[in-house]
């Protein structure tokens, strides 16, 4: 049986809510395969967004760990967790965080750079996977002269120019009509299927949920497997 590269353990984390403490996370534990494709739902407010930041280390848990092909992560120093972020995840949110002032080849050019990749190298790399998700035509574009769902596209890309082993996406269809939404759900199990990375999607959309070979429910705290 192939190995989990991913493990996280007994993940608890409250929020103060005034002088009250809410559980958000109350022992979510989850193994990753490499290649797996995973969507979380659950209620407003349940915690499925907290998940996918302590996932990918932008938020600290109260209590449990994560562990990445065998190094817990809790316990780098904040280099190395900027380091392993910028080599190892790729972030993928509702609101795509362009840069509205650079054009989609530089926007995804970034992540490159600030590795100190030639920037040769960079324009290169952005211009490969622009071309995988469909922009080869908009490369000199500004984010405020696309779609939205060119604009998720031109998100998309730049998560994924370093080819990073674990995409994170957080609702990534909220803001899209229906029928852009699901051209960006085909876009992600090609991705999957051509790249081999790792996929987990928070969703409310079920369409998208139900179409991913794991489905994960986040309850009352706990991570629990949806048939």
């Amino acid at each position: 049986m192939t190995a989990s590269f991913v493990q996280i353990q007994n993940l608890h984390k409250a929020y103060a809510k005034g002088p009250v403490m809410i559980d958000v996370l109350a022992g979510a534990s989850l193994d990753l395969m490499q290649g797996d494709m995973i969507s979380v739902t659950g209620a407003s407010g349940a915690g499925k967004s907290t998940l996918l930041h302590l996932i990918g280390t932008l938020d600290t848990p109260d209590k449990g760990t994560i562990h990445y092909h065998g190094r817990d992560l809790f316990a780098l120093s904040s280099a190395e967790l900027a380091d392993f972020r910028n080599r190892e995840l790729g972030f993928v949110f509702q609101f795509h965080h362009l840069l509205p002032e650079f054009t989609a080849l530089e926007n995804v050019m970034m992540p490159a750079l600030i590795r100190r990749t030639p920037r040769a190298e960079a324009q290169t790399a952005a211009t490969r996977v622009l071309a995988e998700v469909g922009l080869s035509h908009r490369l000199e574009h500004r984010p405020g002269e696309l779609s939205g769902g060119e604009q998720q596209r031109v998100a998309l890309a730049r998560a994924l120019v370093l080819n990073p082993p674990l995409l994170l996406a957080d609702e990534v269809t909220g803001n899209l009509d229906e029928k852009t939404g699901e051209e960006i759900h085909t876009l992600l199990f090609e991705l999957n299927r051509s790249r081999g990375v790792t996929l987990i999607v928070v969703t409310h959309n079920m369409s998208l949920a139900n179409r991913m070979p794991r489905r994960l429910l986040l309850e009352g705290g706990l991570l629990k497997e949806r048939s």
